[in-house]
């Protein structure tokens, strides 16, 4: 069997068969006798070294019968566990949960987020999550969709652990950016004083004055891993973008060195948000 290439679309494929595996109820030793292979094999697959062909998947699949949409996306993933970059498509509006972006930041070392526009997902309230919801228009979604899509910076949020050292480059027009009224404004200010005394949190502040820079063309997150290379995540209204070729990623590292040239240092970038609770 081929060595599995590790991938964003390879890591979410080998995360959901470890999901169905462990949702059948059977050992793997029942699932390797079931599929007609040794219990060393399917470990090796659930552990992400091994992949499985094409027969060997149906027949897991039959075995450990998981749910029909499941079994799908699994299917249509396998043929592409090596692909480098994804292009995720949502329809009219992109989900909820950001299922492949959240499995990502689960095992990544660092993540670095600018943000020209908005605050980062990452460090919203609830209030300002919803307020920004109903100025987007995604309102126009289901009731239950809406409440979880105004849950999901949190759920985020209890992504950022002492182990993922997290540096936030934030324009001075996201922070100025009046979003829902002054309370929940002033509440989101408070928290990112709250959050920026968290050891592995670092919030950088791009002033208005650093004019035109590196960031301009747009928001993005960079993910580094342990083990992997590098990712950059884009997000966009209704599709989300995974970057992993090397010269694409790199173009993000130097942006991230030219913000961090032109941000605030992080006390005065501290300063600059308790001066905004002041308005």
């Amino acid at each position: 069997m081929p060595i599995r290439v590790s991938t964003v679309r390879g890591r979410e494929f080998g995360d959901g068969v470890r999901a169905v595996v462990e949702g059948s109820g059977l050992t793997s030793r029942q699932v390797a006798m079931l599929v007609g292979c040794d219990e060393g094999k399917i470990s090796e697959v659930l552990n992400g070294k091994l992949q499985l062909s094409a027969l060997e998947l149906a027949v897991l699949l039959s075995v450990c019968r998981p749910k029909a949409a499941e079994r799908d996306r699994l299917l249509e993933l396998h043929p592409a566990q090596d692909w480098l970059g994804w292009w995720q498509q949502h329809g009219q509006h992109s989900p909820a949960w950001p299922a492949t972006a959240a499995a990502q930041v689960r095992v990544a070392k660092e993540l670095i987020d600018w943000q020209p526009h908005v605050l980062p997902v990452f460090l919203r309230t609830d209030e300002y999550a919803r307020e920004l919801m109903v100025a987007s228009g995604a309102v126009a979604q289901e009731e239950e969709k809406q409440e979880e899509r105004v849950l999901a910076p949190g759920r985020l949020r209890n992504l950022l652990r002492d182990r993922l050292a997290c540096t936030f480059y934030i324009h001075e027009f996201a922070l100025r950016l009046q979003v829902g009224g002054p309370a929940v404004q002033k509440e989101q200010l408070l928290y990112l004083t709250l959050l920026e005394n968290w050891t592995y949190v670092t919030i950088r502040v791009v002033p208005a004055s650093a004019g035109a820079h590196a960031g301009v063309t747009g928001a993005f997150t960079l993910l580094k891993f342990p083990k992997y290379a590098p990712v950059v995540w884009l997000e966009a209204l209704n599709s989300s973008t995974f970057l992993e070729q090397k010269d694409s990623v790199k173009g993000y590292e130097t942006a991230v060195k030219q913000l961090d040239k032109v941000s605030m240092g992080q006390q005065e970038s501290l300063k600059f948000i308790n001066d905004l609770q002041n308005w």
